[in-house]
Parts: C-alpha cells; sequence; structure tokens
C-alpha cells in the first residue's frame, strides 16, 4: 500500500443506519467499500458502493471481483452488519440464506484476499437472560432453545470460528441500538403504545423489575473504531459484549415514557401470561399484520432480564458508553411531540387515526372499500 493510500475497510449492510454510521465515521481514515442489496440514498452515501445480494452466489463473486479490480486484494477490515431480522417471529428462510449462508460465502471469498480482519455483528440476545443478582459476560452461557434470530447468529458465530483460515475475527454480541430518532423497534413500540393511551400499554406479563439492553448508535459507531484501530493488536478471535451498563427497567421505561408525555406516571398492571398471551392472539386475528406488534411468542421472552458487564471491552479497546437510554428519552419523546408524523415514519410505524390528513383517511376507506 502506498503512503498516500487510505487503508480499505468493506462495510456489509451499507445502506442500513448503522452502516451509514460507520462508513461516515470511518471516510476520515480508510476508504470504506459498502455491499448492500439496496441501494443507499445518494444524501448518505459514503465511499464506494457494490451492489451485492449475500444470498447470492453469482452476486457475491461479482461483487468482490469489483471490489479486487477497483481496490486491490488487501482489506484492512470487513465490517459484516448485513443479516436477516423479522419482528413478526413466523420461521423463514432467510436466516439461513442470508444471515448463515451469506456468512459462509463471504468467508471463502476472502480467503482469496489479504483480510487482516473480519468483524461480525452479533447480538445480545444469544447469550442466556440473567438469572436474579447475576451480571452477564463474555464467559456467560449461550441461550439453549433461541428464538430463530439469535438462532441464526448462534450458527453464524460458530461457522466464523470453524471457517475463518488466517483472517482475525472479532465478535460483536450487540445490545439494541438507539439513537435520538428512536430507531430501536421496541422502544419505539413502546412509545407509540403510551402516546396513542393503547389498551395494552396498561398491562405486563412479566417481572416489570427486569430490562433489555441497548447501546447508543453513536458509542457503537465509537466501538467498532476501536476494534480497526487495534487489529494489529487483538487476539486471533475475539468476543465483546456491546451494552450500556446502566439497565433500565420495563418499569423505570414505561414510568418515565409516561411522564415525558403525559406529563404523569404509568400505571402498569401485571397480568397472568395466559392472559396476556390470549389478548395477544386475538388482537392478531383482528389487526393488520403489520400494525400489530405483539406476537404470542414475545410473551414467554418478558421476564429476560439482560444486565451486562462490559469490562472486557474497557480493558481491551479503552471503550465506555458515553450515552445513557434515560438522559435519551427525553430527546426521543421531544422530537415525537415537535413531529408526530416524522417521528412515526422514521421509526416505520402505523400512523394513528388521529394524526392522519382527511386524504389519508379517505384513501384508507378506498381500499376497504375495494377488498
Amino acid at each position: 500500500m502506498k503512503e498516500n493510500e487510505k487503508p480499505v475497510v468493506l462495510i456489509t449492510g451499507s445502506s442500513g443506519l448503522i452502516g451509514t454510521a460507520v462508513a461516515k465515521a470511518l471516510s476520515d481514515k480508510y476508504e470504506t467499500v459498502g455491499l448492500d442489496a439496496k441501494f443507499p440514498d445518494e444524501a448518505t452515501k459514503i465511499g464506494d458502493f457494490i451492489e451485492c445480494d449475500l444470498t447470492s452466489v453469482d452476486s457475491v463473486d461479482i461483487a468482490l471481483e469489483t471490489v479486487k479490480q477497483r481496490h486491490g486484494k488487501r482489506l484492512a477490515s470487513v465490517i459484516h452488519l448485513a443479516a436477516y431480522y423479522d419482528f413478526a417471529g413466523d420461521p423463514s428462510e432467510m436466516y439461513d440464506k442470508l444471515t448463515v449462508q451469506g456468512t459462509f460465502r463471504l468467508l471463502k471469498k476472502f480467503q482469496e484476499f489479504e483480510t487482516e480482519q473480519f468483524v461480525f455483528s452479533s447480538t445480545i440476545l444469544v447469550m442466556e437472560p440473567a438469572q436474579e443478582d447475576e451480571v452477564i459476560t463474555e464467559f456467560s452461557p449461550l441461550e439453549d432453545e433461541p428464538w430463530d434470530y439469535p438462532k441464526s447468529k448462534i450458527e453464524t458465530e460458530k461457522l466464523i470460528r470453524q471457517e475463518r483460515g488466517n483472517i482475525k475475527t472479532v465478535i460483536l454480541r450487540i445490545a439494541g441500538v438507539y439513537n435520538e430518532d428512536t430507531h430501536a423497534v421496541p422502544i419505539a413500540q413502546q412509545i407509540a403504545r403510551i402516546y396513542e393511551k393503547q389498551f395494552e400499554s396498561y398491562f405486563y406479563p412479566g417481572d416489570a423489575s427486569h430490562g433489555q439492553a441497548f447501546v447508543h448508535l453513536d458509542d457503537l459507531v465509537n466501538l467498532i473504531q476501536r476494534v480497526l484501530e487495534k487489529r494489529g493488536e487483538l487476539p486471533e478471535t475475539d468476543v465483546f459484549l456491546i451494552a450500556e451498563p446502566d439497565l433500565m427497567s420495563y418499569q423505570e421505561l414505561q414510568d418515565e415514557i409516561g411522564k415525558l408525555i403525559h406529563g404523569e406516571e404509568w400505571t402498569t398492571v401485571w397480568i397472568p401470561k395466559f392472559m396476556a398471551k390470549a389478548g395477544a392472539w386475538a388482537q392478531n386475528l383482528v389487526a393488520d399484520e403489520n400494525e400489530q406488534f405483539i406476537k404470542p411468542w414475545m410473551i414467554d421472552l418478558a421476564d429476560d432480564h439482560y444486565p451486562v458487564a462490559v469490562g472486557h471491552a474497557r480493558e481491551s479497546l479503552d471503550w465506555n458508553p458515553q450515552n445513557r437510554l434515560r438522559d435519551t428519552l427525553p430527546k426521543m419523546i421531544g422530537k415525537l411531540k415537535q413531529n408526530p408524523q416524522k417521528w412515526y415514519e422514521i421509526n416505520k410505524l402505523p400512523l394513528p387515526e388521529e394524526l392522519k390528513s382527511e386524504e389519508e383517511k379517505t384513501a384508507q376507506a378506498s381500499e376497504k372499500t375495494d377488498e
């Protein structure tokens, strides 16, 4: 590599929220190359972009041959973010075709490159939830019977260890990612339910003192930068848990959202899981599948608890998350109140009736009549 050339970093899933932010942050020091089946918006496009469908052997071969021709065979790092994810919980062959086999195709081709590092974005959900007074670390056990999304990540982690060859690998088990626009699906759904005063927002079927782990997008991007900077110092294989150590319980989150939106604490009533499942099942029968977030299978996960220790990332990468969800919530709610339509659009949520324009209501009525 010539002195004036930047190290090349390949980013899969580059058109997504995290991929776009990573490319922007790395662009000063690295030559970024994005791979994605979806073309990026021109306004957010950073560096080079090459279309690639990881479910297709031919598409992967063509894309990586294009990388060779444009940027050479030496890759400082591959940030592998592309994966399949669906909150509906239905079985899908895409978990295997995209997440597992797509990663296999990439690793096989990267043996033909001088690839220094391969960074895989896994999820904190591969870990077994903590018991009372426990904290999850990199040495904690993996989930025995995960649902399809974390299951695909566990399978891919195993595949990476088997197929990495001489490439250094880093597995990032990432908590739910959020920013000031929210973007984190569970939080956005919770905010919307309370904002709309939906019936189910007053009930919870699990231990409300438990909570899910989250991390701000800026802190995640900062950690990825540090992983690249220390690629020569890290061991052949490494695993990091990425989350804020300050965990908000479901009850805390519910109360704070209620106060910020309505100026009062939000009353939450515990109900048995069988009642919650029956209610979710009934609502899914009558509601549009895209408008009903809570599925019966989610009820079984209501007790899951994810307090995370980040000591390994702190010691090896000198990383400490600078943001906290509890401090960012007022900014999220502020954006919701300032422009509800835009907030719902950003978070890909159906607009409540009171926020729809007359034209939208008329068009919706026409569609139902046509059906």
